[in-house]
């Protein structure tokens, strides 16, 4: 029940922080933090996801480089900023779109590329901009989509798993769109517990204006690693008839749960590239394996 961290993820894992880590402190610091990271893959239980490794390795930048617990603070904020100036014209463009909810979701996958964890150093608003300038010519697999429309159209409760901040401000225009063409449908939108890397949190909703219900996942793990689950989000979890899985770090920890999860996400990583058959950058749109 996840896409688990293996080798490829701990040489991805340890060489993307400790090429962090390096900014902050000396090749002796930088060597105590990667002894550290190395003892942490030891102790992980076998089938965890590399997002399982978020709250401990924010920890140990905090230990070593006295780091705030919320330090993607900076790029969170250009983020939403970003988001909140096109959100007017995003949004005239999928409601002017032949089918809305389907143009909703291609921005909403596009939305994936903010994410400052995953693509150290390459985030770029300027390739955002390019890339939402084509958003429309998106593919993403028909079968599914429809798989997915008759399940919205069926179902009762869906439940939104949020991933980066100023992503959500494309996640809220889609989800607006399904609201608008299936109103009989409750939607509960689902953030991070507390800072995790640059994943949305209830600030974070907040300041987009989510107009649905918004629940914490009671955790800072940057994924939906269902044992972590608070209450709510795991009794939400259980109830809800579809749900939707934004970004990478859902897919890892949830792939194969077993639950009706669509996941939508850009492929980011030479993990996702090698388990899905895509190029980076791909776009997503897939159901749990075990569904």
């Amino acid at each position: 029940m996840s896409i688990p961290f293996d080798a490829q993820c701990i040489e991805c894992h340890l060489r993307r922080n400790c090429a962090t880590a390096r900014k902050f402190g000396t090749e002796a610091q930088v060597t105590a933090f990667a002894k550290d990271l190395l003892r942490l893959y030891l102790t992980a239980p076998a089938d965890v996801a590399s997002p399982w490794l978020g709250p401990a390795t924010t920890e140990l930048f905090q230990k070593h480089f006295n780091l705030p617990e919320d330090r993607f603070a900076e790029e969170k904020a250009s983020s939403n900023r970003f988001v909140l100036e096109r959100m007017g014209q995003i949004r005239q463009r999928v409601e002017q779109a032949a089918d809305p909810v389907f143009a909703g979701l291609q921005f909403a996958i596009l939305g994936n590329y903010i994410d400052f964890s995953a693509l150290q150093g390459q985030v770029s608003f300027e390739k955002l901009e390019e890339l939402l300038a084509e958003a429309e010519k998106m593919e993403l697999d028909k079968n599914t989509y429809a798989a997915l429309c008759a399940d919205l159209q069926r179902g009762k409760k869906l439940l939104y798993l949020t991933d980066n901040a100023g992503e959500i401000g494309f996640d809220r225009i889609f989800a607006e769109e399904i609201h608008k063409k299936y109103p009989h449908l409750a939607i509960t939108f689902c953030v991070r517990g507390g800072p995790a890397m640059n994943d949305a949190t209830e600030e974070d909703a907040a300041l987009m204006g989510i107009p649905f219900p918004v629940i914490s996942n009671g955790n800072r793990v940057p994924g939906t690693q269902i044992d972590q689950l608070g209450k709510e989000a795991r009794t939400a979890l259980e109830t809800a008839d579809v749900i939707i899985a934004k970004g990478q770090g859902n897919a890892e920890t949830m792939y194969g749960c077993g639950h009706n999860v669509y996941y939508a996400f850009l492929i980011k990583c030479p993990r996702f590239e090698a388990v899905f058959g895509k190029p980076k950058f791909t776009p997503m749109l897939v159901r749990d394996p075990k569904k």
